[in-house]
């Protein structure tokens, strides 16, 4: 299974996504997933995570500091098989890239898993408070958990 999880400038849901995400396939040794992230806009490229989003990860465990941003590429509809965005927005920008139906259907919001039927967003820290990163890496952390049962993977 290949995973993209995307969110406007891949520096601080979406790389907070993939770092748990990968923490979790390691402690769980989950071989055949393949995680990463991506921005919808092209601000940050190649660019670490935001320091605060470093910082907060690593008060958990999980270390962002070896991510890079980069830009959502169309050609990422025909490598994931499933791509989930942090919010409305970040959807409709990824959907805008394919006409093709069969693409839009491999998107999602990242919390539909923990939230299903509910259209709950992870909401951008970026202008927040440590609190608010806090929050969000707390989001995260229950809804990569719930991605990952909810593909047939067991974490306790």
């Amino acid at each position: 299974m290949k995973i993209l999880v995307v969110c406007l400038g891949n520096i601080c849901r979406s790389p907070v996504a993939e770092g748990i995400l990968l923490h979790l396939k390691e402690q769980y040794q989950l071989e055949n997933l393949v995680i990463d992230s991506a921005g919808t806009s092209g601000y940050h490229i190649n660019e670490a995570p935001d320091n605060r989003t470093i910082q907060n990860a690593l008060k958990h465990g999980v270390n962002l500091k070896p991510l890079r941003a980069r830009q959502f590429n169309p050609s990422d509809f025909d490598e994931f098989d499933l791509i989930l965005g942090m919010d409305e927005s970040n959807i409709k920008n990824i959907k805008s890239l394919s006409p093709l139906p069969a693409h839009h259907k491999k998107v999602k919001l990242f919390l539909d898993y923990l939230y299903p039927n509910e259209n709950k967003i992870v909401p951008d820290p970026y202008y927040g408070t440590e609190k608010d990163f806090e929050e969000v890496f707390q989001l995260v952390w229950n809804g990569s958990k719930a991605l990952l049962n909810g593909l047939g993977y067991s974490l306790k």
